[in-house]
């Protein structure tokens, strides 16, 4: 995250993983329809409303906070103690590794295999889970690749975590990047899943900070507690926007869709000319991670940097240093014009 924060960014920016940021003009609002302060300590009723409404759950089981990191932070802390063992996925979100270790969690791993698309192989993961696993963890979306992991698969987790009294939180934030597919969110597959989401990567809407979790009440009764020794209440202008956007989710989904559809084409077709890279399209989702087959990514990052000012992210920062991420959420033409800069940089290799 500090490299993300402090590296130079470029103007062909494929570090980023998220639609690149709306501008408020793009929301329908009344700004006279907006206070400043309300006392909304525990959560502002029209904003849990509205995302229950959008994941077809009770608003009981819905908890608000500022985006999904923080989310996944105050669900960890709400359900581990030090020394706690958890299993977690290889490679993964890098802040989802260093929060469990963070609070003192007991950190297992299961792969998550290249070679078979970054999917979830259930026989893998339970070779890892232990009588003494207490929470399993895992992206979906899978940040860095995009792999999707279906109900089927989800199910045989839920089984796995179920067998050992353990719970599964599933960090949903690219969800929706899956335009093509029905999906829900995993909770409405069992007691055992917990998810936490935001509306910061799919809709360009990461000023916002609404972020969520969908837990059990009684968990989400021990968050709110949590929450109180990270802030008071949270911004009450951006909860009342982001009531805001999820009502106008319609026309942002379409504008969303359309991009990163078109942009996923220009991938296919850029991959189709490659030999120094080799990974499959992942075919949706915000972000792409192949792997470099000649050179060393530090040498392409910097040359993408100072002679085409285009930034990717180093596979190092997901424990995989041949690999590295490039983002779909420019305009077209920029990502177009972005691809074709990286295409020139694995020239010079």
């Amino acid at each position: 995250m500090y490299w993300a924060k402090t590296h130079a960014h470029c103007r062909y920016h494929l570090a980023s993983s998220g639609l690149m940021n709306l501008s408020i003009r793009e929301l329908k609002f009344r700004p006279e329809d907006l206070e400043i302060t309300a006392d909304t300590f525990y959560g502002y009723p029209p904003l849990r409303k509205a995302i229950a409404d959008k994941e077809g759950v009770d608003p009981e089981t819905v908890f608000t906070t500022l985006g999904t990191s923080l989310a996944n932070h105050l669900a960890m802390a709400a359900l581990i103690d030090p020394g706690d063992e958890i299993l977690i996925e290889h490679p993964t979100y890098e802040l989802l590794l260093s929060t469990a270790r963070y609070l003192g969690a007991d950190v297992r791993r299961f792969e998550r295999r290249p070679e078979n698309d970054f999917l979830i192989d259930p026989g893998e993961l339970r070779k890892h889970a232990s009588s003494r696993t207490k929470l399993i963890i895992l992206t979906n979306l899978h940040n860095p690749s995009s792999a999707y992991t279906d109900e089927d698969t989800l199910g045989e987790i839920g089984t796995i975590a179920g067998e050992r009294g353990a719970t599964v939180l599933v960090d949903e934030v690219y969800l929706d990047a899956v335009f093509d597919r029905n999906h829900r969110s995993c909770v409405h597959l069992g007691p055992q899943f917990i998810s936490t989401n935001s509306l910061t990567k799919i809709y360009g809407l990461s000023g916002l900070r609404c972020g969520w979790v969908l837990a059990p009440a009684p968990l989400v009764k021990r968050m709110w507690r949590l929450s109180d020794l990270f802030h008071v209440n949270l911004p009450h202008l951006t909860e009342q926007m982001s009531v805001m956007a999820l009502q106008q989710l319609d026309h942002l989904l379409p504008v969303a869709r359309s991009i990163f559809t078109e942009n996923h084409q220009t991938l296919s077709m850029f991959l189709g000319m490659q030999k120094k890279i080799s990974g499959m399209s992942p075919g949706s989702g915000t972000v792409f991670f192949p792997r470099l087959l000649a050179g060393t990514v530090e040498q392409l990052a910097s040359i993408l940097t100072d002679r085409f000012e285009t930034s990717i992210v180093p596979g190092k920062y997901f424990e995989m240093p041949d690999h590295f991420r490039i983002g779909l959420g420019l305009q077209p033409a920029d990502f177009r014009e972005g691809l074709r800069r990286v295409g020139q940089a694995l020239e010079m290799l």
